[in-house]
């Protein structure tokens, strides 16, 4: 075996949990990870960063529930001034797998568990959910001041031609006495 073939193989096996034998109830486990953790996946998102990751594990007849609170602070790139700059992410996440005659994924949330298997390996499932949560558009924190005024989601248009009356003449008689009532208390 290569060198970097048992390197990769440490990394990843880092991540192993045994559940051949596990009783049923809810384990706790934490892992860490670094720069040679995200240059394993295939990925140009993250140019590095470290992680902390508390898992609880919670163990039935049928089924094992995955909680994943992590705790990442990953380097990235402007895509505006190239800069690279350090963001915190905290991510809350879960995933199921269920227990099956063969092994299948059923959704993004849920996959099914061969009867016997020894052991699961969540590393890809804290890359994909740290890649995730990196916003589509990664922007230094000092240009986010500039954009806020502009990427509200609202698109407004004004035209200039239009003239804006300031004092509303067909007022309902119902709801005069109201404005009234509300112009005597300012």
């Amino acid at each position: 075996m290569q060198p970097f073939c048992k390197k990769v193989n440490k990394v990843i096996s880092d991540f192993d949990i045994n559940i051949h034998g596990l009783e049923d109830r809810t384990y706790e486990y934490q892992f860490e990870g670094s720069d040679s953790f995200f240059q394993l996946f295939e990925q140009d998102i993250i140019e590095g960063g470290n992680f902390k990751v508390n898992l609880a594990l919670e163990k039935t007849s049928l089924l094992i529930r995955l909680k994943f609170n992590i705790d990442a602070d990953l380097k990235l790139v402007c895509d505006r001034s190239l800069e690279e700059f350090v963001e915190n992410f905290k991510i809350e996440e879960i995933h199921i797998y269920k227990f099956g005659e063969e092994a299948q994924e059923m959704s993004d949330e849920i996959e099914v568990l061969a009867f016997g298997t020894p052991k699961i390996n969540v590393a890809e499932l804290i890359s994909d959910f740290i890649l995730l949560s990196v916003p589509m558009k990664k922007l230094h924190p000092k240009y986010r001041e500039e954009d806020d005024d502009y990427e509200d989601g609202k698109l407004i248009y004004i035209d200039p031609n239009i003239e804006i009356k300031e004092n509303i003449t067909d007022v309902d008689p119902r709801w005069a006495a109201l404005f009234k009532l509300k112009n005597l208390e300012e």
